[in-house]
């Protein structure tokens, strides 16, 4: 890049001139280019030598130079050229690299040294993809066809337009399966770095950064992935500062040309505590639903699922005629069908009996029709409440005697777990309680009904009450 001359007095002082006009500069670009752009992409550049006018900064990763040359390179030329007329050119480095954006004579000069990986860095990408959950375990039906397609394009091809896909749609509906297929594809072809991250680890590794003050680290480590996964985003939803973080990495990765797949509960326009910018942004994506799938797609499941049970223990086989009742008595999602396939395959496997459609209905116990309306949060609430004979208003009163907590507990957990609400939104319905508070008790229940089974007949009996028994 050659400089632009302006008419301007001359630099004094050498070296500690060009270092005060820096500061200067790097104002006047904050000011233009706003605090996020400023932070990603201005902030990591040090000024490194400033011989005869020709100025060279340095900037700490060869990602960091690239976009900046290409996308910021002319406006910081314009600002250097506006604060002196001693300026002729810019040159760009790498820290310890010398890759020229432009010739200039050299003069050595010390360079920062970088901080070391921070440790709320450890561990980012240790997360391997589930080689159970490819595109070949995948069982493509109507309701999830084009989710598929568009997963496999973003897997296999380095160029798709949008860069940006978003699928959403229940709990255990395929959605983690999808990105995990699409990171396991992109490893296992070499077609790049794979990033999966959950939006809760997202959010977890921002705050440990900004805490340490070591967010540039974060924001490289991300942009070194060639696709970038991000599951459960509803989870981040209202924390300004990390939705504000996850905003600014989808518009880095979209300006250079890289690929980021989300996957919620909703869509975009549907995501409470995100703010309006930010929806309109992942509404430009390419947004997909996967829906329920319907009797045909489920018994497609289960003989798929079943194949593979059979083939690792000959004795959990089960008739077809099992399976297709299966399918048509549970209006459910794959998660929720399988959970009862396993137990029936378990059973034949365990007591070597057959298991006929009389010992599969009396496991699925008596179930509602398909049709029947979705439960409420508030359906869950009052049901709770009168089973523990609570008043409704303890379960959103701040009180944490057990006898109050427990109920509550269950409660959040039969939420998450029979309606299609966010962990926030959960929270929120409970007295304005942070999600970290409900997913705590969605895991203390689950433990309690593994080793308690006088408890997990009372939440057995509420689901049974809500109209979602058998599990």
């Amino acid at each position: 890049m050659m400089g632009l001359p302006l008419q301007r007095s001359e630099v004094p002082g050498g070296d500690q001139g060009w270092t005060d006009l820096w500061v200067g500069v790097r104002d006047r670009l904050r000011s233009e280019l706003g605090q996020g752009v400023f932070d990603t992409w201005i902030a990591p550049l040090t000024l490194q030598d400033s011989q005869a006018g020709h100025v060279r900064l340095v900037a700490p990763r060869r990602l960091v130079r690239d976009y900046v040359a290409q996308h910021h390179g002319a406006r910081i030329e314009r600002a250097l050229a506006a604060a002196s007329s001693s300026f002729a050119s810019l040159d760009i480095v790498v820290a310890q690299v010398e890759m020229r954006v432009a010739q200039v004579a050299p003069r050595p000069m010390p360079i920062p040294a970088l901080k070391a990986a921070p440790g709320s860095l450890s561990g980012l990408w240790d997360r391997e993809p589930d080689a159970s959950q490819s595109f070949n375990s995948f069982v493509p039906s109507a309701n999830n066809e084009f989710a598929l397609k568009a997963a496999q394009r973003f897997a296999t091809e380095r160029d798709v337009e949008p860069g940006l896909l978003f699928l959403h749609g229940g709990f255990g509906y395929g959605k983690t399966h999808l990105l995990n297929a699409i990171a396991l594809d992109v490893r296992e072809k070499k077609r790049g770095r794979a990033l999966s991250l959950r939006a809760e680890d997202f959010m977890r590794r921002f705050l440990s950064a900004l805490r340490s003050q070591e967010t540039l680290a974060f924001k490289e480590e991300l942009r070194g992935a060639d696709i970038l996964l991000i599951d459960d985003l509803q989870h981040i939803c209202g924390r300004a500062a990390t939705v504000n973080e996850f905003l600014h990495t989808v518009n880095a990765f979209t300006d250079l040309k890289r690929k980021v797949v989300i996957a919620a509960d909703r869509p975009p326009s549907q995501l409470e505590g995100l703010p309006a910018d930010v929806r309109s942004r992942l509404s430009g994506a390419l947004v997909i639903a996967i829906d329920k799938p319907d009797a045909a797609a489920r018994l497609a499941i289960l003989k798929a699922r079943a194949a593979e049970l059979e083939e690792k223990r000959p004795r959990s086989a089960l008739p077809e005629a099992v399976l297709e009742h299966v399918a048509q008595a549970i209006d459910g999602s794959p998660r929720e069908i399988l959970g009862v396939l396993t137990k029936l395959s378990t059973y034949a496997d365990l007591t070597g009996k057959p298991v006929t459609v009389a010992v599969a209905e009396d496991a699925l116990g008596a179930r509602t029709a398909p049709g029947d309306k979705r439960v409420t949060i508030e359906e869950i609430q009052k049901k709770t409440a009168e089973f523990y004979k609570l008043d409704l208003r303890e379960l959103h009163s701040p009180r944490r005697a057990r006898r109050v907590a427990r109920p509550r507990q269950v409660a959040m957990f039969l939420a998450r777990e029979l309606t299609s609400r966010s962990l926030p939104d959960i929270g929120r319905r409970f007295g304005g309680r942070d999600h970290t508070t409900v997913l705590h008790a969605c895991r203390r229940i689950e433990e309690l009904c593994r080793t308690d089974s006088v408890f997990q007949q009372e939440v057995e009996f509420l689901r049974k009450v809500l109209g979602h028994p058998g599990h």
